[in-house]
């Protein structure tokens, strides 16, 4: 027999699961536009910092190695917040996908013991 009340109880539940679910991603989001911030404003600053040392160097051969020193740098640092990033952007995606977990698992049929 169908009840209203279990309907408003399965209506305000899945309410619940979307507002839950947005915050989640609202959060992700921030996390993710944060590391972003953090790795730009990292990078002008390293590359500042770069030119400056470069503007001091009085032979070809310290400009190539401070400049073989900074791209080494730049690259390590590009491969370890890319790294950091996608690891934001996959915790993100299971966060966003977490509620449709729990509504397929009321949906799919119980294994048999």
């Amino acid at each position: 027999m169908f009840k209203v009340e279990d309907f408003q109880n399965y209506g305000k539940e899945q309410f619940e699961t979307v507002v839950s679910s947005a915050t989640s991603v609202q959060s992700g989001l921030q996390a993710i536009a944060a590391a972003y911030g953090d790795y730009t404003k990292k990078s002008f600053e390293d590359t500042k910092s770069f030119v400056e040392k470069l503007s001091g160097v009085r032979s070809l051969d310290k400009a190539i190695e401070a400049q073989s020193e900074f791209a080494k740098s730049a690259y390590e640092a590009f491969v370890a917040d890319s790294q950091k990033i996608a690891g934001l952007y996959s915790d993100l995606a299971k966060q966003a996908f977490k509620p449709l977990e729990g509504l397929a698992s009321k949906f799919a049929p119980q294994a048999a013991h």
